[in-house]
């Protein structure tokens, strides 16, 4: 996992994501763990971005998010 952008750059793009898009931005990160099970962050970003159309920053935020969310699930355990 990579750091992307700063903090603020991520946070800020996460609350854009369901005004532009129209979807929930837990819709989003449904759909990258429904997704086809890619493994690098570049792949998810790539499908993201041919299968719904998403710019690159947006993909890029989605993945990012999944994986700090599913990195803090496993901590969780």
């Amino acid at each position: 996992m990579s750091l992307m952008f700063s903090e603020e750059t991520h946070q800020n793009l996460l609350s854009r994501i369901p005004a532009v898009t129209g979807r929930p931005l837990d819709d989003w990160l449904k759909a990258v763990d429904d997704g086809p099970g890619l493994i690098r962050c570049q792949e998810k970003i790539d499908w993201l971005r041919r299968e719904y159309g998403l710019s690159y920053g947006y993909a890029k935020a989605l993945v990012h998010e999944y994986d700090l969310r599913r990195a803090a699930a496993r901590m969780s355990k």
